[in-house]
């Protein structure tokens, strides 16, 4: 396995969520539905975490039992990239508000360890 760059992308990682919890800091559903601005700088973090997770399960698979559902997120990014126009603001709010700040605790511990 190769630390150094599965400790980058899990570090690119880390950036996105902490960038996507600064974007909707302070804001509602309602400031979401209402600002595409704010939409696309979330789903482009979103791409972010979702390619860096792809790349770092083809260094180390054991990375699947260290953060949850990563294979969801990998298809939560495929979503955004290839099916874009089916893609529900309520849907991505959801993720943002809910499993972007587990997956931001996974990675760091995942990042101590290396």
């Amino acid at each position: 396995m190769d630390h150094r760059n599965l400790k980058k992308l899990l570090f690119d990682v880390e950036k996105a969520c902490k960038r996507i919890e600064n974007f909707v800091s302070n804001r509602s559903l309602d400031d979401f539905l209402n600002n595409e601005m704010l939409q696309s700088a979330v789903e482009r973090q979103s791409e972010i975490i979702g390619e860096a997770l792809n790349q770092a399960l083809g260094l180390d698979s054991e990375i699947s039992n260290r953060i949850s559902n990563i294979r969801r997120i990998i298809a939560f990014r495929n979503r955004l990239i290839h099916g874009y126009a089916t893609v529900s603001p309520t849907i991505v709010w959801g993720i943002v508000t809910n499993d972007v700040p587990i997956l931001l605790s996974e990675v760091r511990s995942l990042m101590e360890e290396l």
